[in-house]
């Protein structure tokens, strides 16, 4: 194949970046004004309109996704040394906060076409152990919530999802998060609904829920944050040695119109994912697959696998070249067996895991934001097609 020398965008494109409107400028100035910054109604409402978008019974906002996922396996009390069984492709905060829950993390292999954990893998790996499973609904499509769901039902297992890349994701027409004991979301800066740094642990049990919240802010009585409100100082009693990983207003205050626009911006993201869809056919990269059948994709993220034999160049030179074509990238991820960490302390080997080892050191992320203009669309797909055919060999 033969390509024409095309100059690089002049400007960085940004990997993730997020849409802000007028309306979310306008409710952090308001909450800056009204001189409650941190935790307090701006929270509950955001907790009570992510409970209205999922369907989920109950709510709690806190910090980050991480906090969520902690906060979660606390709540379900699990003994010293239990095992949870999570998915090799995964953020280490997916494996660190089992570990912080006080369990052993066992790690599954995924489906190479979904990138989701494996159901057979899961059922392989239950020891008389294992108390938990956290499957990840990877780049916003669905796990077999039918299989795992049976999995753990045989096995007596809880099951805690990592919905960090799924807010608009659905299966069978259900919510993902709405499964499990808990749904645990992210509002991270490069996420669908953007709160900077900010959590949700959604439930259907309000006891629990309760606990986590107590729990997200040092352990002190429900609705401690009223303490300092126009209703009058409130003793707070510390039930249990908590956390400091509260939701404040000004995050909120972005969260709520981030997710009154959720639908607007999810469907200009499908737009840009199907852009990428069509303008990626034919190179050597193996594209993601369509989504299945009665699902619904959040398009949070849109992964390509390197063909590093047709390309002629590896998945990092791409990674290299296309920042040189001033084009932000990202890795989702590099498997969870290849950091030294986890080798020192468990023992893992990449190889133990093939298929997310393989996708780990083949996968690139693309820009993919409802802020991207047609233009940057296509400067991308410019862009990628001269970094993976400059020494492509015939298919």
């Amino acid at each position: 194949m033969s390509w024409a020398p095309v100059r690089p965008r002049e400007r960085f494109l940004v990997f993730g970046a997020p849409l802000i409107g007028e309306a979310e400028i306008d409710e952090v100035v308001a909450s800056l004004r009204s001189g409650w910054l941190g935790t307090g109604p701006k929270v509950a409402r955001f907790e009570s309109d992510f409970a209205a978008y999922t369907g989920a019974p109950y709510t709690a906002a806190v910090g980050s996704c991480t906090a969520a996922l902690h906060l979660s396996l606390l709540a379900l009390e699990l003994e010293a040394g239990a095992e949870v069984i999570t998915s090799a492709l995964t953020f280490c905060a997916t494996v660190n906060a089992i570990i912080h829950a006080g369990a052993t993390p066992v790690l599954a292999d995924v489906d190479p076409t979904t990138m989701n954990l494996d159901p057979a893998a899961v059922a392989a790996a239950i020891t008389p152990r294992t108390r938990a499973v956290l499957p990840i609904h990877f780049a916003g499509r669905p796990c077999d919530m039918d299989a795992l769901g049976d999995v753990c039902r045989r096995h007596g297992l809880a099951l805690v999802e990592d919905c960090a890349h799924a807010i608009e994701t659905t299966y069978h027409g259900r919510h993902a998060g709405t499964f499990g004991d808990f749904g645990c979301f992210s509002f991270y800066v490069t996420k669908n609904v953007v709160t900077g740094e900010g959590g949700m642990v959604v439930a259907r049990d309000e006891a629990r829920v309760e606990r986590i919240k107590r729990l997200a802010l040092h352990g002190m009585s429900a609705d401690a944050w009223k303490r300092f409100s126009d209703e009058g100082y409130r003793h707070y009693l510390v039930r249990e040695a908590g956390f400091k990983y509260n939701m404040m207003d000004l995050q909120a205050a972005l969260g709520l119109h981030q997710l009154a626009r959720v639908e607007e911006s999810r469907r200009r993201r499908e737009v840009v994912w199907r852009r990428y869809q069509g303008g990626l056919a034919g190179l050597p990269l193996e594209l993601p697959a369509e989504p299945e059948k009665d699902t619904r994709h959040a398009y949070h993220l849109y992964t390509v696998l390197v063909d590093e034999e047709r390309a002629g160049l590896a998945r990092d030179e791409v990674l290299t070249a296309m920042t040189r074509e001033n084009i932000g990238v990202g890795v989702h991820y590099l498997a969870i067996p290849e950091h030294p960490y986890y080798q020192e302390a468990y023992g893992w080997r990449p190889e133990q895991w093939p298929q997310a080892t393989a996708v780990g050191r083949r996968t690139i992320s693309l820009p993919l934001s409802a802020k991207l203009t047609d233009a940057d669309v296509d400067d991308v797909v410019t862009a990628v097609r001269k970094v993976t055919t400059r020494r492509a060999s015939p298919a």
